[in-house]
């Protein structure tokens, strides 16, 4: 024999690769299923603990609930969990926001888009105003002369009585 039988029974085909279809295969759910997703959330977790302002109300991973009272470093808090009882919280240990605050410059800005889109409609309001009087006139004066000429018409009627 000149062909050894274990190498007949191969077929040949791709050889090593097929054993490990199924494990790249496995790789792939897992990644899809699993590791994506929490790589996401931790994305977003880090990103709520950066935008951590005083006065946000939050929740921590142990079930406190309390409003940040001041920042001294980046890794810690200083919250009031109830009047007058302020607790030393690690920033990683912070699990939600509950109620965002608004910051100061923000709140401003949105004031003055308000007040800004305000005087746009005045002004609106105004052109649109001006064209309703200069038609209000024209009507009042329209009118005066009906008036005249219907009430010469009843003074002829009153006087033929």
């Amino acid at each position: 024999m000149l062909i050894s039988p274990a190498y007949a029974q191969s077929g040949g085909g791709l050889g090593g690769m097929e054993s490990l279809l199924p494990l790249v295969l496995i790789f792939v759910v897992f990644y899809f299923l699993l590791i994506r997703p929490q790589q996401k959330k931790a994305k977003t977790h880090r990103e709520m603990l950066g935008n951590l302002r005083r006065g946000d109300l939050i929740v921590t991973n142990g079930g406190l609930l309390g409003k940040i009272i001041r920042i001294p470093n980046e890794a810690e808090l200083i919250i009031e969990i109830a009047e007058g009882v302020k607790v030393r919280v690690l920033r990683g240990m912070i699990s939600e926001v509950s109620a965002k605050t608004e910051r100061a410059r923000d709140r401003k800005r949105e004031q003055e888009d308000e007040y800004d889109e305000d005087e746009e409609e005045l002004e609106e309001n105004e052109d649109y105003d001006d064209d309703d009087e200069d038609e209000d006139e024209e009507d009042a004066e329209d009118d005066a002369e009906d008036a005249e000429e219907d009430g010469g018409a009843d003074d002829k009627k009153a006087g033929t009585k």
